[in-house]
């Protein structure tokens, strides 16, 4: 019998078959009084959950998601229970940055027993979902919100180094001496203008002499070292590039014996979007960098630009200015800014600020602007399933390619959540992206929920393990939800 009078809104249940399901099943049996707008999905364990579970759901109408299995310490299969509550706890989290109220989703243990603890969680959530109203209603809210500004970016002031002459030359002799000890050595050359550079792969000592460096090379090259498997790599890597390489010899997909690491010091590098807008998108004729600003010459003339104007949003907060791994260092290292553990993330609180349908009505027209060009998962160093990527598989169809504002924000939400605890905040999703999104935010929201629940960082310890990869039995900074 329906205990909450009032229409009947859809919320999905996803139970452990062994614990929470039977505690359905009793109260059932018990013929409790029960609310019926639960449609319930039985599920081996709680651990075979997927975040992505809920966000579909949450994304697809649903009004609220309940997820419930065996109490901590009693999971069927030992510890399914411990490694979801981790991930459910990020997501319960990462849900209101994007302006869904963290209430229509809840998470609880009920063991087989319990038929009473489980009618009282049920009619618990449902008449707070009741209250809250239908889904429907925010997306409204959302919609007649008007943004007048963005949210400020991080930035704005720090000091940029150039690399001299002679820096540049030790560092084309280090790659003279690499190619000895390695296959293919991956550096950065001119581009199609002096404005840009781009990857370039050295296999004998007279193509070093391609070789350039200087603040304009902002592209990571780690995402090559996945992609040639079975040689010896060379890379050439700056300090938040180390970070990618450390993740990647954390999960195994990178041996340490294949790859040869030619680290350089790194003060920011300039972000060549910012650059190219300065000067209107006219065809750059030359390049020159003087001091703290750089000289671009176009057909109209010459601009000279400060370099804190263009430098790319991750650099002035960086705390990884020198290589955390490397075979051989070009360079004298670079200094971490002063003060202690990982900085950067007032952007993130600036939007955490927000009201929650400003929050909303943000996404919705930032990964509005999306096209489905997948430029920002084929420019991951993380991203490396290839062709079974969840975004494009029929089997299982997990999404369709239809441009809609739901299939474009769940395209983000697989890929901020697939990169969770992963992320080394590298910003090639952002750069990669021609609608300039602000992808790196959805991905520094969850490290910072990662250090905050954690105390983790993520690339910075080749032998510790990805928060999501493991669990603790009694978790310090995770408390049990209780519904009001």
């Amino acid at each position: 019998m329906q205990d909450v009078k009032s229409e009947t809104l859809r919320i999905v249940g996803f139970l452990c078959n062994w614990c929470s399901y039977g505690g359905a099943d009793t109260a059932g049996v018990s013929r409790f009084r029960q609310p019926t707008d639960l449609r319930i999905i039985r599920v081996p364990c709680s651990g075979r959950v997927d975040p992505l579970f809920v966000a579909r759901a949450l994304l697809s109408g649903a009004d609220g998601v309940l997820v419930s299995g065996c109490h901590p310490r009693d999971c069927h299969y030992s510890d399914g229970n411990f490694y979801a509550r981790r991930r459910l706890e990020m997501l319960k989290r990462f849900l209101p940055f994007l302006g869904i109220d963290s209430r229509r989703f809840h998470y609880t243990w009920v063991s087989a027993s319990e038929g009473q603890r489980w009618q009282q969680t049920v009619t618990q959530f449902t008449k707070q979902i009741h209250e809250l109203g239908p889904a429907s209603k925010e997306a409204e809210n959302a919609a007649a919100v008007a943004l007048s500004a963005t949210p400020a970016a991080a930035g704005g002031g720090a000091a940029l180094t150039v690399p001299s002459k002679e820096q540049v030359e030790a560092l084309k002799k280090a790659v003279i001496d690499a190619l000895s000890k390695v296959d293919v050595v991956v550096g950065w050359k001119q581009g199609f203008d002096p404005l840009h550079v781009e990857p370039c792969f050295i296999e004998k000592p007279e193509q070093a002499g391609q070789l350039v460096f200087s603040p304009l090379c902002e592209q990571s090259l780690a995402p090559y070292l996945t992609r040639l498997k079975g040689k010896k790599v060379g890379i050439i890597v700056k300090g938040c590039d180390s970070r990618t390489v450390v993740q990647l010899l954390q999960e195994g997909l990178i041996a340490r014996d294949s790859v040869y690491v030619i680290g350089v010091p790194c003060t920011g590098t300039v972000s060549v979007k910012k650059a190219a807008a300065a000067v209107g998108g006219e065809k750059v004729v030359s390049v020159s960098f003087e001091g703290d600003a750089v000289k671009v010459t176009t057909a109209s003339g010459e601009k000279r630009i400060p370099l804190a104007d263009i430098l790319r949003d991750k650099c002035e907060p960086c705390r990884y200015p020198a290589p955390l791994v490397h075979d051989v260092l070009v360079g004298e290292p670079a200094k971490a800014p002063a003060g202690e553990g990982p900085s950067g993330y007032d952007d993130i609180a600036a939007i955490e600020a927000m009201p929650l349908a400003e929050r909303r009505a943000y996404w919705e027209r930032e990964l509005g602007r999306c096209i489905r060009c997948y430029g920002c998962r084929n420019a991951c160093p993380l991203c490396v399933c290839e062709e079974s990527c969840i975004a494009e598989t029929r089997d299982p169809h997990w999404m369709t390619q239809e441009v809609t504002p739901a299939e474009k924000k769940m395209f983000h939400l697989v890929h901020a959540i697939h990169t969770a605890g992963r992320c080394t905040e590298c910003g090639e999703c952002e750069r990669a992206c021609p609608m300039g999104i602000p992808l790196m935010k959805l991905k520094k929201k969850i490290n910072k929920d990662m250090l905050d629940l954690f105390n983790y960082v993520a690339g910075t310890d080749p032998d510790e393990k990805p928060p999501l990869y493991t669990f603790k039995v009694d978790e310090e900074r995770i408390e049990e939800h209780k519904l009001a």
